[in-house]
């Protein structure tokens, strides 16, 4: 843990003198000191910027809980199931190396702008790498361990329940977090198109506005939402997995 911590400390400390060093150097209007923007962080935050971080987290949260629910059922089935795994395998094979952002104008023209075509790319791009890796976390657990239950006469639910489910826990958190990242991305380019909301509308607005200081106030806010909720997988990773440190 102090590790971690001081590794954090580094972290913060190589940004800031990399940011004084281009606010030193280059023009103050295009990159201004971190402490400006903090101090607009704070005079814009309650105004103006927690309603669209509101937004944004809802539309995180919903993409990501549709695609762990997904491709938890998915990834179920294609290991535990050989019809499932003939019907299912070449489909993702198929559309999992396809650059998903290349469906996004086919998105926005079916199912309109706005906070539905932000839910529906997240859930393309992510449910497939989610259910991969819970399809290859099941059928990585030793068949002794379901053997040893059966000789008891546990049941299918008892199975899922006390193996399947445990087995899948890790890599549901482990694509979790790698898949958080790709939907913050996501969420920035589709936030740009067609809505009013958001913290992807509010940085490119300010853009837009030539308002860099408020440019960089909203990126240092996305950046340490990020943050936290990368925090929180990490908590949920101590918690739940407790058992496998």
């Amino acid at each position: 843990m102090l590790n971690r911590i001081k590794s954090f400390i580094y972290g913060v400390i190589a940004i800031h003198v990399l940011w004084l060093s281009g606010n030193y150097f280059v023009d103050e209007r295009l990159i201004p000191s971190p402490f400006a923007v903090y101090a607009q962080i704070d005079i814009v935050f309650l105004s103006q910027m927690l309603l669209h971080i509101g937004h944004s987290l809802w539309r995180i949260f919903l993409g990501m809980s549709i695609s762990i629910i997904l491709g938890l059922c998915l990834g179920i089935l294609m290991a535990k199931s050989k019809f499932w795994k003939k019907l299912l395998n070449p489909l993702l094979y198929f559309l999992y190396p396809i650059p998903k952002m290349a469906f996004l104008p086919v998105v926005m023209i079916t199912i309109g702008l706005g906070s539905p075509t932000t839910v529906t790319m997240i859930v393309l791009i992510i449910a497939f790498q989610i259910m991969t890796n819970i399809r290859d976390g099941i059928n990585n657990v030793p068949i002794e361990n379901y053997h040893t239950l059966l000789a008891l006469g546990a049941s299918n639910w008892r199975l899922l329940k006390d193996v399947t489910l445990p087995a899948a826990l890790s890599p549901i958190l482990s694509s979790t977090r790698v898949a958080l990242g790709t939907a913050i991305a996501i969420l920035f380019i589709t936030e740009t198109q067609g809505t009013s909301y958001g913290m992807g509308f509010y940085i490119m607005n300010a853009f837009t506005r030539i308002n860099y200081i408020d440019m960089y106030a909203g990126i240092v806010t996305l950046s340490l939402v990020a943050f936290i909720l990368f925090l929180l997988i990490d908590l949920l990773d101590a918690i739940l997995l407790k058992w496998t440190k």
